[in-house]
């Protein structure tokens, strides 16, 4: 099934419904000053508008912490990897005698103390 499709489908008949209930609605937009404002838009048209303006000024924010989270990942495999190549450390002489003394213990007393 086209879930995607009928997303599309479904968002655009609610903003075409939004759209038709609101075509008589109109407002006076102002930008500070009686010679800068625009009369009669349509409220649809306006928060188009607005929406897509956030949008905007979110695009470079996105795109900023896209590039910070892409440097962090390449910097920690870089660690990782530079520290992947060490050989680890041999283990001490005494504990490999207590290892064997313990595991010479342990499967004595499993085959009945031989």
């Amino acid at each position: 099934m086209p879930w995607r499709l009928i997303l599309f489908i479904l968002i655009f008949g609610i903003f075409l419904a939004f759209v038709t209930f609101n075509l008589e609605n109109k407002c006076d937009i102002s930008f500070g000053s009686e010679k800068l404002t625009l009369k009669e838009v349509p409220i649809f048209l306006t928060v188009f508008i607005s929406f897509l303006m956030g949008l905007v000024c979110a695009f470079p924010l996105v795109l900023f912490i896209k590039k910070n989270r892409k440097d962090k990942l390449i910097k920690g495999l870089q660690s990782k990897s530079d520290t992947s190549f060490v050989d680890p450390p041999l283990p001490d002489e005494n504990i490999k005698k207590d290892a064997e003394a313990a595991k010479k213990r342990f499967f004595s007393k499993r085959n009945g103390g031989k």
